[in-house]
C-alpha cells in the first residue's frame, strides 16, 4: 500500500509491504519507519515510490525526496523484513531464587535516636514584629457604600440581599489589616520520615531474561520476493468532499514516471498556485502575515519528519494542526516545538550512529507514482492512491478505522 494518509493525528505518507515467509508460507505486513508527512496546504500533490534494484527504496512528494530506506534493513521497516535468528524460549522460566534487586534496604541500619518524625516543616518566625501602622480593628474587605438593593429584590425567593464586598480603603496605605500573625519559616529541625538507607545488594543477579533459541520462522534472501502487481485499489475514508485524484501511473522506468509528472502534474499545480495567491490577495490576507505562517507551517512538518524526533511526532503534529486552526497560537507553537527539539538536542549528544546494513544487487526496479487533488482539509485520507509492491492488491485495514 502506497499513498498519503491524514486522519487525526495521523499525518503521514504511507508505504505497507506484503512479503511472504518462505519458510511459512505467510504473509507479513511490513510498514515503513518514519515516514513522510503529507504536505498541509490544498493543492494538488504527486506522491512517487520509487524501487531500486539495489533494495532501495526512494518515496518522492512533487518529485522532491522525502525519504529513502533499504527494504533489507530492520532500521528502515517494522516488523524487518528478515525475521531475527533468534527469539526468546517462551518454555524457558525465571528460576525461583533470582534476584534482580540491584539495591536493598541496609538491614543494619537504625534510626537515630535525635531523629524527630514528628517535626513539622515550618514554624512560626518568632523573631519576626508586627509592622508598624498595622490596622488590627479594620477588615480587609467592606460592604460596597454606593451599593444599594435592587427593587427587584424579593427576600423570601432570593433570601436576605447582603451589599457586594469591595477592598478596604484604609488598608490601600497601611502595611496590613485584620489580625496580625507571625509569618512561618523553615524548620531547621525538620527532618521528615526517616528511610532505610539502600546497600548493593548482594545476591543480585541482573535483569532475567529467557534464553535465546533459533527463529523457525528465520530466512535469509538477497532481495525481497516481489510478486507481479495484478491490480490497484483504491481507499477513501473522509467526512468531507472535494478529493481527487487521478493518474496513477506504474512503470519499470523512473525517466517515464519523471515526465508524466512534469506533462501532467506540474502544469494544474501552477495554476493552482496562482489561483491560490489571486484568493488570498481578494480576501486580503496576502498582507506577509498568512505567507510568513504557511512558511512556519511547512518548516515544522519537516520537522516532524526527521527520524530522531519520532518519539515525538504525533504531539508536534497534533499542536501543528491546533495552530493551523488558530493563527494566532503559532508563535505558542514555536516556542513549544522549540523546546522539544532543545531536548532532543541534549540526548543526542550522547547518542551514536547505528550501523549501516549491507545490501547486495537485485535486478528488478519499479517507480510507482500516483497525484492527487486535495480540495479540502479533510481530517481522514487527503488522497487515496495505493501503489501494491507486493502480492496483496488490496488490504482490509481496520487500524484506520480506529484512528
Amino acid at each position: 500500500m502506497f499513498g498519503p494518509d491524514k486522519c487525526g493525528s495521523t499525518n503521514k505518507v504511507h508505504f505497507i509491504l506484503k512479503h511472504k515467509n518462505p519458510k511459512t508460507g505467510e504473509y507479513v505486513e511490513h510498514h515503513l519507519k518514519y515516514p513522510p508527512s503529507v504536505p498541509s496546504d490544498k493543492l494538488t500533490h504527486v506522491y512517487t515510490a520509487i524501487l531500486k534494484p539495489d533494495n532501495e527504496l526512494q518515496i518522492l512528494i512533487d518529485g522532491e525526496e522525502k525519504k529513502k530506506a533499504n527494504f533489507l534493513s530492520a532500521e528502515d521497516f517494522e516488523p524487518a523484513l528478515i525475521p531475527p535468528k533468534t527469539i526468546p524460549d517462551s518454555d524457558d522460566k525465571k528460576p525461583e531464587d533470582w534476584d534482580e534487586r540491584a539495591k536493598i534496604p541496609d538491614p543494619k541500619a537504625v534510626k537515630p535516636d535525635d531523629w524527630d518524625e514528628d517535626a513539622p516543616m515550618e514554624i512560626e518566625d518568632e523573631e519576626a514584629v508586627k509592622p508598624e501602622g498595622w490596622l488590627d480593628d479594620e477588615p480587609g474587605e467592606i460592604d460596597d457604600p454606593e451599593a444599594s438593593k435592587p427593587e427587584d429584590w424579593d427576600d423570601e425567593e432570593d433570601g436576605e440581599w447582603e451589599a457586594p464586598k469591595i477592598d478596604n480603603p484604609k488598608c490601600e496605605t497601611a502595611p496590613g489589616c485584620g489580625e496580625w500573625k507571625r509569618p512561618t519559616k523553615r524548620n531547621p529541625a525538620y527532618k521528615g520520615k526517616w528511610q532505610v538507607p539502600l546497600i548493593d545488594n548482594p545476591d543480585y543477579k541482573g535483569i532475567w531474561k529467557p534464553q535465546q533459541i533459533p527463529n523457525p520462522e528465520y530466512f535469509e534472501i538477497n532481495q525481497p520476493d516481489f510478486e507481479p502487481i495484478a491490480a490497484i485499489g483504491i481507499e477513501i475514508w473522509t467526512m468531507e468532499d472535494g478529493i481527487l485524484f487521478d493518474n496513477i501511473l506504474i512503470s519499470n522506468d523512473e525517466k517515464v514516471a519523471e515526465s508524466y509528472r512534469k506533462t501532467t502534474w506540474k502544469p494544474k499545480f501552477e495554476v493552482e498556485k496562482e489561483k491560490q495567491k489571486v484568493e488570498e490577495a481578494a480576501s486580503g490576507s496576502s498582507d506577509g502575515s498568512s505567507g510568513l505562517q504557511k512558511k512556519v507551517f511547512d518548516v515544522l512538518y519537516k520537522i516532524a519528519d526527521i527520524p530522531f524526533v519520532e518519539s515525538y511526532k504525533l504531539k508536534i503534529l497534533d499542536v501543528i494542526e491546533k495552530a493551523e486552526k488558530k493563527p494566532n497560537l503559532t508563535i505558542g507553537i514555536l516556542i513549544s516545538i522549540t523546546v522539544v527539539l532543545f531536548t532532543l538536542f541534549i540526548r543526542i549528544l550522547f547518542g551514536g550512529k547505528k550501523p549501516e546494513v549491507s545490501v547486495t544487487e537485485t535486478k528488478s526496479e519499479e517507480a510507482a507514482e500516483s497525484s492527487d487533488n486535495k480540495r479540502s482539509t479533510s481530517e481522514e485520507d487527503e488522497n487515496g492512491k495505493e501503489d501494491v509492491p507486493a502480492a496483496a492488491a488490496t488490504r482490509k485495514r481496520s487500524t484506520r478505522r480506529e484512528t
